[in-house]
């Protein structure tokens, strides 16, 4: 579902509400051992380098209709990447030089901007590994990041989202009034594609009346092959399938909910 203006909105001047939407993807992972953690953070760190998150953004500003102002990324050791990309609803031209003024980018910094950092890393004890990936899509104007959620969160292996969206500021009608929300949102799940909200558990966290809304989502079905890194469910003793079963779904439920949940009992 698209982001749809409000019918017979008429602004006067430029749209200056500023949509900002930020979230967390995690994908968990089990390894076995020492080396198959470390093959494990290498593996993430192959799939989502600078270059691939790069090309996720790029994508993302072509999706909601944003012109690329400026690129910078980095790839870190010993792990993780980020990608920042300054965006404009309109390409900003020096017209006498040709070119985009530098100031122009630096003007939209603080109001039209898509960023993503990686954060590979493991429990020193149990075998969990995660993979956290932050997002933060800001626009100024008439586009809106919420038409991008879907792609976006198809374009990671999610087993956990943690989403927030906030609209900021207020534009004017022709005649003054203050416009503090240009679109029609009851929740961030309006945007989402069903057959792909199907796949989740959903809670929603709203403050309506301040323009802010939080969903988060996680995986209804668990199939322990999913979770092992090289290895297959079918190689284990049914009471280490029921150990592993165990310690993901804490780990899962400990990031989705926010807290601290009592260890596994030492008998498992």
């Amino acid at each position: 579902m698209d982001v749809r203006p409000i019918k017979k909105l008429k602004l006067y001047g430029f749209n200056n509400l500023t949509k900002s939407l930020s979230f967390n993807i995690y994908d968990i992972c089990y390894a076995m051992n020492t080396e198959e953690q470390k093959s494990y953070l290498r593996y993430i760190d192959d799939k989502y380098n600078s270059n691939r998150l790069t090309d996720i953004l790029t994508r993302v500003a072509e999706i909601i209709g944003a012109n690329i102002i400026n690129i910078a990324s980095q790839d870190y050791e010993p792990r993780g990447a980020s990608v920042a990309v300054l965006i404009a609803e309109q390409r900003i031209v020096d017209e006498e030089k040709n070119h985009i003024r530098s100031e122009a980018a630096l003007a939209h910094m603080d109001k039209s901007h898509l960023s993503v950092h990686t954060y590979p890393e493991s429990h020193p004890e149990n075998g969990i590994a995660s993979f956290r990936v932050d997002i933060d899509a800001s626009t100024c104007g008439k586009i809106s990041p919420l038409n991008a959620l879907n792609f976006l969160i198809n374009s990671f292996e999610s087993d956990i989202i943690l989403m927030d969206y906030r609209v900021r500021g207020f534009t004017r009608e022709t005649h003054g009034r203050k416009v503090f929300l240009d679109h029609k949102i009851n929740s961030i799940q309006n945007f989402i594609n069903e057959d792909l909200l199907e796949n989740y558990h959903a809670v929603d966290v709203n403050i309506y009346q301040e323009n802010i809304f939080h969903t988060k989502l996680i995986l209804k079905e668990f199939d322990l092959d999913n979770y092992l890194f090289d290895r297959s469910k079918k190689d284990l003793p049914p009471r280490e399938k029921k150990k592993l079963k165990k310690l993901l779904k804490k780990e899962m439920n400990e990031i989705f909910y926010g807290r601290n949940i009592p260890e596994v009992p030492k008998e498992f």
